[in-house]
């Protein structure tokens, strides 16, 4: 299948994108990576009238790591993130969910915020964006806006990008002291899409006791759904935490709609194993930092 026809611009500049997304307006489209958006032009199941393409510019493609966290321009590719070994060490869950990634020749090619301008509620960096409280930069012509990952996903492949704006990078904040995370997600196959998913952080005081303990989901809603299970696990140890709760009280939030690979049921299902085993995992790492 071919892509409906398009004006294709390349610009040379940043400031050469931003005017032909200005230009282009609501009609006009982003290709970074490109492994999202080309299918969906192949069906036709999109149709802009401007692709703008941004892989010449080079100085989106950075990766800047600081005590605060890590920041990801708009061309650093899966692989890129996922292999930088200072980005694991500052923040270990990124790379724990790009290696869940669809696979390594997708990965050399799809941008880490491609995938977030992209708002799948199947795929696992805006879970993991909203687990950490991060953000998306936009840039227009003459104005720059950062936009918290709670406010950045609006709908199932919908965000908060405004026509004639750019997704210039994401920002994910360093884990808190004496806390772990987890990645843990169901697949027919590893690099498909998951049936379901679970992103974990727990947080532990001088104790070792459990101070909060938060999850997000993945193919469970139309947005990466946050859960505050803290309550549920209660002020405790992690080895005598009550992980059962928590999977109970992540069941009741979750939004699961059915489809040829799994119904709804499954997936709430699934929802409570992941979410048990994630939480676990992460206290293990909590209580080992």
């Amino acid at each position: 299948m071919k892509p409906p026809p398009f004006e294709y611009h390349a610009p040379r500049s940043l400031g050469e994108a931003l005017d032909a997304l200005a230009g282009a307006g609501e009609h006009g489209k982003v290709l970074a990576g490109g492994q999202s958006l080309i299918p969906l032009l192949n069906m036709r199941l999109a149709a802009p009238a401007h692709l703008v393409d941004i892989n010449r510019l080079p100085e989106l493609a950075f990766v800047d790591v600081a005590p605060e966290g890590v920041r990801v321009g708009a061309l650093a590719r899966h692989a890129q993130v996922e292999r930088h070994e200072p980005v694991a060490a500052a923040q270990p869950l990124l790379r724990r969910a790009l290696r869940l990634v669809a696979h390594p020749v997708i990965r050399n090619r799809g941008t880490v915020v491609g995938s977030l301008a992209h708002a799948d509620p199947a795929a696992e960096l805006p879970a993991v964006l909203a687990l950490l409280g991060g953000s998306v930069r936009l840039a227009r012509s003459g104005a720059v806006r950062d936009v918290p990952a709670d406010d950045f996903f609006t709908g199932p492949l919908e965000s908060a990008i405004d026509p004639g704006e750019l997704a210039v990078s994401a920002f994910f904040p360093a884990p808190p002291p004496r806390s772990g995370t987890a990645f843990r997600e169901i697949a027919r196959r590893h690099g498909d899409y998951a049936l379901a998913g679970i992103a974990a952080l727990v947080v532990l005081d001088d104790d070792l006791r459990i101070t909060s303990a938060t999850v997000a989901c993945v193919s469970l809603g139309p947005v990466p759904l946050l859960v505050d299970v803290s309550e549920a696990v209660g002020h405790r140890p992690s080895a005598s935490a009550d992980w059962a709760s928590a999977a109970r009280a992540v069941r009741e939030r979750v939004d699961p709609e059915a489809d040829i690979h799994a119904t709804a049921a499954y997936r709430r299902h699934l929802a409570g194993v992941l979410t048990e085993q994630a939480l676990r995992d992460a206290a293990r790492e909590a209580a080992d930092a």
